[in-house]
């Protein structure tokens, strides 16, 4: 049987991953459709000073491609943008993509997927792949009179490199790992910055050194060295990091060191006072950096902890007072708990994506759901990771769908039972109940009222042998008939 015709929506990590190991199992039927002119996703799109990953290089890229000469323990954007480029141009995926290209619906109808793109351009697909991510869609506040202001703003996903911050006023709103990153590398040029905080983050120093010629010459030649390595670092993560987050045993562990990082860094009782979070290390994701601490005691810095009330022309008006700025930038994180949107998702016997995720995102393994037949997702609701490596959650993703590829080829159109979609929720509420994500503190993991729709609450090596299962007990084939007359050909 002729191979299906998949859509790829997206050209970051996962899409370029799905891409790749479809071209290796030697299927070529396959667009990758991306919205902006450059592949990469956040690592494109995230270019402010400083930007950086907060997994080592060697866990954080493909286990077949596991490039030996990463610089840093911790990779920068630009290296692991280059990184991205090369696997597509290595293994020929880059031909396939459509760039400029934004997907805006998706309908299965008459047995297949009719995708839609920007322009009312529609065409014909068996598969549909979502690969467009939780970090995509940035997420700006809502304060009164952001519009009024007379100076230059912008989101940190929104890097305005054409503005000089040399001696401005800059007010830096939110403090998660993006203005950690940032706020050391501008606070230097700025002639006074203003760093507002709602809630204190935990930050425990980011372990970082440079690897040299003879380190890297070592891990591309020693045979089996770069997988050593690369097997401690995920153990470590596994055995040290998650029980932290399962109130286990290092959890006391991580506090310690996150207060001892405090205290040697910051020595004003006042600051350190405010920077001090009242809930547990984990709730909200850790901070890892050595640099943002520092910054924060330079003379030409405050940390503004009152609540803002506006912004006006001049700046930010706070309960306490008004703080002039001439530039703003928020580092207000993504619009993370609202999957897929603004792309539109129907799926059969009337069923949308919108109506069936009113309570919260949820799939089954985080990459299918019944009722959306050959719809899978790529770093889907609860996949995201606050201790490995989420390149490692998405090998495992696709090589799911890699295994149901052949069941669909054979039997059709193939979606998730109810049962087993009902089963899954049931287990994942269980396990989540023993999360510290569950200890009240608002974070990017939960939706409005709370629910937690985007992190996973077991160890990776869990989630590898849960996805490696054969799909066939999970899945039901539906009896649509494809109508391959409204079918458009896809180009070679």
């Amino acid at each position: 049987m002729a191979a299906p015709r998949v859509a790829i929506v997206g050209a970051g990590f996962g899409g370029l991953c799905m891409a790749i190991r479809l071209r290796r199992a030697g299927i070529g039927s396959f667009t990758v459709f991306e919205k902006a002119g450059e592949l990469g996703g956040t690592w494109r799109d995230n270019t402010y000073p400083g930007a950086g990953c907060d997994i080592p290089s060697h866990l954080y890229s493909y286990s077949f491609e596991k490039y030996a000469s990463w610089t840093r323990r911790y990779p920068g954007q630009p290296e692991i943008l280059a990184y991205l480029a090369r696997c597509a141009d290595k293994y020929d995926v880059r031909r396939r993509i459509r760039f400029h290209t934004e997907v805006v619906g998706a309908a299965f109808d008459g047995g297949r997927w009719q995708v839609s793109t920007a322009g009312s351009q529609r065409e014909a697909f068996d598969v549909v792949v979502m690969g467009v991510g939780q970090l995509n869609r940035p997420r700006l506040p809502d304060i009164p009179g952001m519009s009024d202001f007379a100076g230059t703003a912008f989101h940190s996903a929104r890097w305005n490199h054409d503005h000089d911050l040399t001696g401005r006023r800059v007010a830096v709103i939110g403090n998660g790992s993006s203005a950690a990153q940032f706020v050391p590398r501008i606070a230097g040029r700025a002639g006074r910055l203003e760093v507002f905080q709602r809630t204190p983050n935990w930050v425990i120093p980011k372990p970082d050194a440079t690897f040299g010629p003879a380190a890297r010459s070592a891990l591309r030649l020693v045979p089996g060295l770069q997988r050593a390595y690369r097997e401690w670092l995920y153990r470590y993560a596994e055995n040290v990091f998650h029980p932290a987050l399962a109130r286990g045993w290092s959890a006391a562990t991580l506090e310690r060191r996150a207060r001892g990082h405090l205290s040697a860094q910051v020595a004003a009782p006042v600051l350190r006072a405010k920077l001090t979070p009242d809930y547990p290390p984990g709730c909200k994701r850790v901070v890892i950096d050595s640099d943002f601490y520092a910054a924060l005691t330079r003379p030409n810095v405050e940390v503004v902890t009152e609540r803002i009330v506006r912004i006006g022309p001049g700046g930010v008006e706070t309960e306490g007072g008004r703080h002039e700025a001439d530039t703003i930038i928020y580092a207000t994180g993504f619009r993370t708990t609202e999957f897929l949107a603004p792309i539109e998702v129907a799926g059969r016997g009337g069923h949308t994506l919108a109506r069936q995720w009113n309570g919260g995102a949820e799939a089954y393994l985080g990459i299918s759901m019944p009722n959306f037949p050959n719809l899978f997702l790529l770093y889907g609701p609860n996949t995201n990771l606050g201790h490995n490596s989420i390149v490692f959650m998405i090998e495992c993703q696709v090589r799911h769908i890699m295994a149901c590829l052949p069941y669909l080829s054979a039997g059709g159109p193939m979606e998730v039972r109810p049962e087993a979609m009902a089963a899954w929720t049931r287990q994942l509420d269980r396990a989540m109940a023993g999360m510290v994500w569950q200890d009240g503190c608002r974070s990017w993991y939960k939706t409005a009222d709370g629910r937690v729709t985007n992190n996973w609450p077991g160890r990776a090596d869990l989630y590898r042998r849960l996805t490696a299962r054969s799909p066939r007990a999970a899945y039901r084939h539906i009896r649509e008939p494809v109508d391959r007359e409204r079918a458009v050909a896809s180009p070679a």
